[in-house]
């Protein structure tokens, strides 16, 4: 594993347009086609194509791995750019509403991870169902779990174990619509995450204000396993910007300071 190449994820920061899905992946098209180096990974923010509406009934696409506009934009690109894309959608599958991360390989295949928490406080839970698996994807020699939004309150979710001798993932992901409101916890609980469980943090938040009147700040950002930033947009504007996690900095700091080796064995149970 040291031998790994290091990882160039792009962290998109965006406004979005309300509920509007061709708006949103056209002003995304001019993002993506802003990248102009070599990327492995795209992180678009949390339902990207309509912003956090609960209008889960007229919004949410069709699951349809063939037909899904969405889907098959996620496809081109990855395609194009030759990377992971990755961001969530509001989705109708067989009469129930989720909030999906879809997980898209430049080969056109996918996997996807289901928003485990809900967000109570805006009446998320009942108009999405709630996920009850993670998911961790091995990608050029690296282990990533993506997650999103108020899953970063939870750390037992989001904990990384040993799975043999080596830890479960590297990389945490975060797509989120945080509003500026709650910065502080957002700007404590990423560092928090990648100190704890030895691995890089990137996260991605939209900014603008939505039509309920909720104000976003982006404070995307990337953070290595000491819990030091090494990007931070803090300025409410638009940004695309690729960082570099390093597997020689990463392995270097786990055998020097093997934290993991001492975590707690446990077992999590799932409420449903």
């Amino acid at each position: 594993m040291s031998n790994t190449p290091d990882l160039r994820i792009t962290l998109v920061q965006s406004d979005l347009h309300w509920e509007d899905r061709e708006a949103n992946l056209k002003h995304l098209d001019a993002h993506l086609n802003s990248i102009s180096e070599p990327t492995d990974v795209v992180v678009l923010c949390e339902m990207f194509t309509t912003g956090f509406s609960m209008q889960a009934e007229r919004i949410a696409e069709q699951h349809d791995a063939e037909h899904m506009q969405t889907l098959n934009w996620m496809r081109a690109w990855a395609q194009k750019l030759d990377a992971v894309v990755t961001g969530s959608v509001a989705i109708n599958e067989e009469g129930t509403h989720y909030n999906r991360l879809y997980w898209v390989l430049p080969d056109g295949r996918i996997n996807t991870y289901d928003k485990r928490h809900t967000f109570t406080f805006a009446g998320e839970d009942k108009h999405y169902a709630k996920g009850y698996s993670r998911i961790i994807e091995e990608w050029r020699g690296w282990r990533i779990c993506p997650l999103i939004c108020y899953d970063l309150r939870f750390p037992v979710w989001s904990r990384n174990t040993l799975v043999g001798s080596e830890p479960a993932y590297d990389v945490l992901l975060y797509v989120a619509n945080w509003p500026e409101v709650r910065r502080a916890p957002w700007q404590k609980l990423l560092p928090a995450r990648a100190i704890e469980n030895q691995c890089y943090v990137c996260a991605v938040n939209r900014v603008g204000t939505d039509s309920n009147g909720n104000a976003y700040s982006g404070d995307s950002a990337a953070i290595d396993p000491r819990g030091e930033y090494i990007a931070h947009f803090n300025d409410g504007a638009e940004h695309v910007h690729t960082v570099v996690c390093s597997r020689v900095a990463l392995v270097d700091f786990r055998e020097k300071f093997p934290v993991l080796r001492d975590g707690d064995g446990f077992e999590l149970s799932v409420n449903r």
